[in-house]
């Protein structure tokens, strides 16, 4: 119960990974507020232990300011916050790895002259604004405090982008970046700031990508897997160690401005 009374806010909390992170959290001791843009799922997961559910558009500074009040209310003001919202969205997708002459004249086929501008400013807002704007909502409550931090969550995408979606690489780029700015910044206010680089995990966002419909893997798995030399994908619970490690000022206290792969090994193979 290392975390006793500390508050913990969680964006994105009513996902896979990120209901992982908040339940986790709850489980060392933290009032942890479970934020989501939708409500019913984080209320599913703060249900779980008896969390707060909030909800909160990481995009909208009004509905942010409404979540900080009504968590400060509730629990106190935050101690720690895991910055998990984030996304792709198929409209920053093209339909193929690679370009050939012939995909242009093939109205079926989303070559990279045809990503949509909307498409690929929602990814960026959603992964880096929704980053940036919870920070800038929740952070003021941090400074000076003992043990404050803020967990960023960057991907694989952020040191290498994959092909296909490079919107969503991009993004997960200015995420890693983001994170030794801040870390930087906010170094004279006690205020550690680190992020976490899942590798490939099946979510409720990339199960459609990664299984088929009888539950075997897509070609784009198998991909994954023959460059990840474990050869699986990884489990919610496997980024725990590191969420909570990060977290923990006895453990991690001078440690700041880093973003830590946990990936199977995938950064580190070259694929020969």
């Amino acid at each position: 119960m290392f975390l006793k009374d500390k508050v913990a806010v969680v964006t994105g909390g009513g996902g896979v990974l990120c209901g992982a992170f908040a339940k986790a959290l709850a489980e060392n001791g933290a009032k942890v507020a479970v934020l989501d843009l939708n409500i019913d799922n984080a209320k599913r997961v703060a249900d779980c232990f008896g969390g707060l559910a909030v909800e909160c558009n990481v995009l909208d500074s009004s509905s942010l300011e409404n979540a900080r009040k009504t968590v400060c209310e509730a629990l106190g003001t935050c101690d720690i916050l895991i910055n998990g919202a984030g996304g792709n969205n198929p409209k920053g997708t093209t339909t193929k790895e690679y370009l050939n002459i012939e995909d242009l004249q093939n109205n079926d086929i989303t070559t990279f002259f045809d990503l949509d501008q909307k498409g690929i400013e929602f990814v960026f807002n959603l992964n880096f604004l929704g980053t940036l704007m919870p920070t800038q909502a929740f952070a003021k409550d941090m400074l000076n405090k003992k043990d404050a931090v803020i967990i960023n969550i960057s991907s694989m995408n952020a040191f290498c982008p994959l092909t296909k979606i490079p919107a969503y690489s991009g993004a997960k780029a200015a995420v890693s970046n983001f994170t030794q700015w801040l870390a930087v910044h906010f170094s004279k206010v006690g205020i550690r700031v680190n992020a976490i680089a899942p590798g490939f995990f099946v979510t409720d966002q990339n199960r459609a990508l990664l299984m088929n419909p009888d539950g075997s893997y897509t070609e784009r798995s198998e991909k994954i897997l023959s460059q990840t030399p474990m050869n699986r994908f990884g489990e919610a619970e496997e980024l725990l160690g590191t969420l909570l490690f990060l977290v923990d000022g006895r453990a991690s206290s001078f440690i700041n401005g880093v973003v830590i792969p946990v990936d199977g090994g995938f950064s580190a193979y070259s694929g020969v």
